[in-house]
């Protein structure tokens, strides 16, 4: 686990033993302890099915005492079910990923009415109290994805954008961040906004009729590899338009997740680049400050010693993680989680 700064006593370095705090709390609630209910958004993509084995190793580590995982499937009325389930068995911390960040404020309220801490995972509610938030700069990946393709296509072309669900957090930032760039710095490229809802058939659809439409399209931004990647290779190379990188004709692809398939894409010269989603430290950092509520710790705004900046949010605070652009020359770096993943 990362060793971590402090400002403040001495007595208050000694808790310091899993988050970069740049404070601490001296009014501690004592809870010193206490089972962690956790919920999977989901576990039909890669992504997700990797954070749930980061995920699991902590829980063996002993970093917290977790329930056994429950499992929402992108449903908001199952994710309120498992978290009265959770409730029910005497959870006193609960770390969840809402799909829908609009729907889940009712549920937080009464979370905190009960002195329940949340830690939210990839997604920021729109409302209602979180202990802290857990995800990667998701502008961030808009504007590099946005500034790749327009320095490969050199200011002009057209790009097939496959955007998430615009009613999460994450959707709208990576959708907004992108076509604010496109506009400002590369106005020669026409981008087609495709809204998927994170569903690979429907990308796939929307995608075949843009290709159907517009024989010129040069450039794909996947906002979700894990759902995305495989749907569309296959329907560029049924249409006989997957060339390899470097080739005549190659439409260049930006991705976002950093799965394995992602990194083996780029190695065979599918796709061009992707951003690497932290999912081992969405795994880490929803344990750390999930086990930190539970001892009481507060934390504030300011840097820590794991490449982040803490950030007050209207509705807590939030931890956003780096999440770096992998290409053929880092593409084999033994520190992207991908590549630490166990061969199966």
């Amino acid at each position: 686990m990362t060793r971590l700064r402090t400002t403040g006593t001495a007595a208050c370095a000694v808790l310091l033993a899993v988050a970069a705090l740049t404070g601490c709390n001296r009014e501690s609630n004592g809870a010193g302890g206490g089972k962690v209910g956790i919920d999977m958004p989901r576990t039909d993509t890669d992504f997700w099915n990797s954070y749930q084995q980061y995920l699991e190793k902590g829980i063996d580590k002993g970093t917290v005492s977790a329930l056994p995982l429950s499992n929402s499937q992108n449903d908001i009325s199952k994710l309120v079910a498992n978290v009265q389930a959770f409730t029910d068995q005497g959870a006193k911390a609960v770390v969840m990923a809402p799909q829908d960040t609009g729907a889940i404020s009712s549920t937080l309220e009464q979370l905190a009415e009960k002195k329940i801490p949340v830690v939210s995972v990839d997604t920021r509610p729109d409302s209602g109290k979180v202990y802290m938030v857990v995800r990667a700069d998701n502008r961030a990946y808009g504007t590099k994805a946005c500034e790749y393709l327009g320095e490969k296509l050199g200011g002009k072309g057209r790009v097939a954008e496959l955007q998430g669900d615009l009613s999460s957090i994450n959707g709208r930032d990576r959708s907004q961040a992108f076509a604010s760039c496109m506009k400002k710095k590369y106005p020669g490229i026409k981008v087609h906004e495709l809204p998927t809802d994170w569903k690979g058939d429907v990308a796939s659809a929307k995608l075949q009729s843009l290709l159907a439409q517009h024989k010129d399209v040069n450039g794909i931004y996947m906002q979700a590899g894990g759902v995305f990647l495989q749907p569309t290779l296959a329907l560029l190379e049924q249409k006989r338009l997957l060339k390899p990188a470097g080739s005549d004709k190659h439409i260049t692809i930006i991705s976002n997740d950093g799965i394995p398939e992602e990194l083996d894409a780029i190695r065979s010269g599918k796709i061009d680049a992707t951003l690497s989603q932290p999912a081992d430290l969405y795994a880490q950092w929803a344990l750390n400050y999930a086990k930190a509520a539970l001892d009481g710790k507060t934390f504030k705004p300011g840097p820590t010693d794991h490449g982040s900046t803490i950030v007050k949010i209207e509705n807590g605070l939030e931890d956003p993680l780096p999440a770096p652009l992998v290409t053929k020359e880092n593409v084999d770096d033994k520190k992207l989680w991908a590549n630490q993943l166990e061969k199966k």
